[in-house]
C-alpha cells in the first residue's frame, strides 16, 4: 500500500505550519533544519519552509517496516 502525500496550495508554511502539518515538534523541525536536511528561509523575522522542501524532506524519511 502506497501512502500519498497533500501538499498545501500556498508556497511556503511558517515554522508553525509546518509543524503542524509534519505532526513534529518545534525541537526537532529546528534541528532538522540546523543539520540542513530541511531548506529553510529568513524573511525578516520569519522563519520560512518552502513547501517542495518540506515535501522532499518528509519523502526522504525512513519508512516503517520496510526491508
Amino acid at each position: 500500500m502506497s501512502a500519498t502525500l497533500v501538499t498545501p496550495s500556498k508556497g511556503a508554511f511558517s515554522l508553525k505550519d509546518f509543524m503542524a502539518w509534519s505532526s513534529i515538534g518545534r525541537t526537532k523541525a529546528l534541528e532538522e533544519i540546523a543539520a540542513g536536511r530541511l531548506p529553510a528561509v529568513k524573511v525578516g523575522r520569519r522563519l520560512l519552509i518552502p513547501v517542495n522542501g518540506a515535501v522532499a524532506w518528509l519523502a526522504a524519511q525512513p519508512r516503517v517496516g520496510s526491508n
